[in-house]
């Protein structure tokens, strides 16, 4: 994956302005569609990677023809690459050590949760769920030795805070055997 790869996300309120803003977004830039989708509940994600001038474009042109629809936005400059496999559910993680959980009230915070965590200490990212059957909330899940898994949930939550959007946190020294399985 290239260093400079950046990501952008729009959360919609509704299905109908959501499905505007992914062909608007891909018309307008050169940008990969990650994910485009409808969310609980009933909102719509779509979620773009490219150079960063393509993504703020295409951010920015989903903005105005989705006028008053947006629920939240967000454009990660410089994505670390564990965010791009986490999003879509194919992560290789063998072991779970401590775990990390990282709650938010949208997917964008989530996303940007999960950059800032992994950027800030030597862990894994398991997955960032997003607003799939959860009343449209967010986790992220991920994985380490305990002091970084401390300080990557710290850093993490303190970003989701920072914009108004993170609903708990929390980190398990030592996962029960049953709870790692489920996770894996």
């Amino acid at each position: 994956m290239d260093m400079k790869r950046a990501l952008g996300i729009v959360e919609l309120e509704n299905i109908v302005q959501g499905i505007l803003a992914a062909d608007t977004m891909a018309k307008a830039s050169n940008v990969e569609l990650i994910e485009a989708t409808s969310v609980c509940p009933g909102k719509y994600l779509v979620i773009v990677s490219g150079d960063v001038g393509a993504v703020n474009n295409a951010v920015k042109s989903a903005k105005v023809a989705s006028v008053g629809a947006m629920i939240d936005d967000l454009i990660i400059p410089n994505v670390h690459e564990a965010v791009f496999p986490a999003i879509t559910g194919t992560t290789d993680i063998k072991e779970i050590k401590a775990l990390g959980v990282i709650e938010t009230f949208s997917a964008a915070s989530a996303i940007i949760a999960a950059d800032t965590a992994v950027k800030a200490a030597n862990i894994s990212l398991i997955e960032i769920r997003l607003a799939r059957g959860m009343g449209g909330k967010a986790l992220v899940t991920l994985t380490g030795d305990v002091g970084a898994v401390k300080s990557a949930v710290d850093s993490g939550s303190k970003t989701a805070l920072e914009r108004g959007l993170l609903l708990d946190n929390l980190v398990i020294s030592a996962p029960h055997h049953e709870l790692k399985r489920n996770l894996i």
